[in-house]
Parts: C-alpha cells; sequence; structure tokens
C-alpha cells in the first residue's frame, strides 16, 4: 500500500486533520499515512512549497502527497494532480507544484474532474482525498482528469539578478522553530553569479563576507575558548537544502533568540548578496 502524506495549514486545534485521516483508512484500513507538516503559515504557499519539496524526497517513489493550503478551486486555482520524480501531488493550482518543479519537468499534470463531487469549503476531503485512494489502489491520473499544461509559475518567489549580475536581490521564504532565516538564493545560483569574486551578505544593518559549510565551521577551534566567537553571533551557512540561511549560533528564542527577531526579518523581507 502507498504512503500518503499530508501537508497543510490546518492546524491540530480543530477536527479537519483527523477527519482526512478517518476517511483515508475507511477507504484504506491499511494505510501508511504520514504528516509532513500541519503548521504551515495560512494560505502562505511559499512556505508550503518550501517544506514539501525539502521533504517528499525522503519518501520511497509512488508516495502521494496531498497538499491542503489554499485549497479551493476557483476558476484561476483548477484542481491538479501530478506526478514528479516518481511522486504524485494532489493540489489545487496554487503554484505549490511550479516552486516545487522549478528545476524538474513534471512526469504528468492533470487537472482534476471528479463527475460525482460536491464543490463546498472542504475540497481536501471531498476532491484531494478521493484522488489519493484511487492512486492508492493502483489507479491512473488520466481516470481523474484530463491533461494539464497550466501549472503556475511564480516569478515572484525568485531572486533577481541586478547591475549585471554584480547584485542577486533575494526574499525571506521560510523561518525554522531556531528563528533561523531561509532566503531564496540558492548556492548554484550564488556560485554560478560569484565567478570567484569576494562578496557581502547585506542585511539589514549586518554585512557577512563568508558563507559557511555547517553552524560549527563558525567557530575557530584553535583558538582559546574565552576567544572564540560565541552563542548569540550572527553567521550565514548554505543549509542542508542549499539555500543560504542567517543563524545566531547555538540560538535559542527564548535567551539569545534567534536570527529573525534579532535582524527584525520576517517573510519576503530582502537580503542582498553584492559582489566586490
Amino acid at each position: 500500500m502507498a504512503i500518503i502524506t499530508l501537508t497543510t495549514d490546518f492546524g491540530l486545534k480543530d477536527h479537519f486533520v483527523a477527519v482526512l485521516k478517518g476517511s483515508i483508512y475507511s477507504e484504506l484500513p491499511d494505510a501508511k499515512i504520514v504528516d509532513i507538516s500541519h503548521d504551515i503559515i495560512p494560505f502562505n504557499i511559499q512556505e508550503c512549497a518550501y517544506i514539501l519539496e525539502n521533504s517528499y524526497k525522503s519518501f520511497p517513489k509512488g508516495t502521494i502527497h496531498i497538499v491542503g493550503v489554499d485549497s479551493e478551486e476557483t476558476p484561476e486555482n483548477k484542481h491538479v494532480a501530478a506526478l514528479i520524480n516518481g511522486h504524485y501531488f494532489i493540489s489545487a493550482n496554487t503554484g505549490v507544484i511550479g516552486l516545487i518543479t522549478s528545476e524538474m519537468t513534471p512526469e504528468k499534470v492533470v487537472e482534476i474532474n471528479l463527475p460525482d463531487s460536491i464543490a463546498n469549503s472542504f475540497p481536501v476531503l471531498n476532491v484531494f482525498v478521493q484522488v489519493a485512494c484511487h492512486i492508492a489502489r493502483g489507479g491512473t491520473l488520466e481516470i481523474v482528469g484530463k491533461p494539464f499544461s497550466g501549472l503556475k509559475d511564480l516569478r515572484e518567489f525568485s531572486p533577481r539578478i541586478v547591475e549585471d549580475g554584480k547584485k542577486i536581490i533575494g526574499s525571506v521564504i521560510y523561518i525554522d522553530n531556531y528563528g533561523n532565516v531561509i532566503t531564496n538564493i540558492r548556492k548554484n545560483l550564488f556560485e554560478a553569479y560569484r565567478n570567484g569574486r569576494d562578496f557581502e551578505l547585506l542585511v539589514r544593518n549586518h554585512k557577512i563576507k563568508k558563507i559557511h559549510k555547517a553552524y560549527s565551521d563558525f567557530i575557530d577551534y584553535a583558538l582559546d575558548k574565552n576567544q572564540r566567537k560565541s552563542a548569540g553571533d550572527l553567521l550565514a551557512i548554505f543549509n542542508s537544502s542549499d539555500y543560504i540561511e542567517l543563524a545566531i549560533f547555538k540560538s535559542n528564542l527564548n535567551t539569545v533568540g534567534g536570527a529573525s527577531t534579532l535582524l527584525g526579518l520576517d517573510y519576503r523581507d530582502t537580503i542582498m548578496v553584492d559582489f566586490q
């Protein structure tokens, strides 16, 4: 039986997640359901895409991913199902799937058309769960929809290259549990425009001139302990997903604080790379 994952902005206070799981188990008693996250900021497409993009690859091929963020169907946001890199994604066409496929081509995409579905305010239950169960039973995408070629490409979330490649203007796409700030600037883009040049990462009134491979690289262990940098100092790394991340070394939101609070950064705020 295929794995079905859930990524939503429903939270856990209400009954919605339980209803989804109960409905899946009623259809497929042996189903394997995995919660990726139910704490996506409501309607935050970029955050949803970031978490899903960095989660789905750890699951086996054939996994079915239900995306319950901004899921109501509109003339501009059709319900779609896509086969990408061996994984199935079921979502409204909000841009989530387009962001996940920014560096690859989907194998198949269909606009969902279930003749017996009832339009209401809970399409994740009435449409997405039905499609997921169909796929889990071995069904094909052609049965639930017609070919679709209009996946949204949200260029507003892409970094901008300006001044003939001298600067990259990026933005904050995610703030994690430690208050670390993840930008939309990937390592491959950074290196492609750097060409060996020195650089400054400009964040508010801070200038960072080195991007580390790991948090611990920030510390020079050849120095005596009282001479080393310590908890509370600002650093930048390429995180495990190869995005530029701003962090406070050994951050704790209850003590030294996190990069988001100490720098005053929030979702969509701007950061800049200036090549020298």
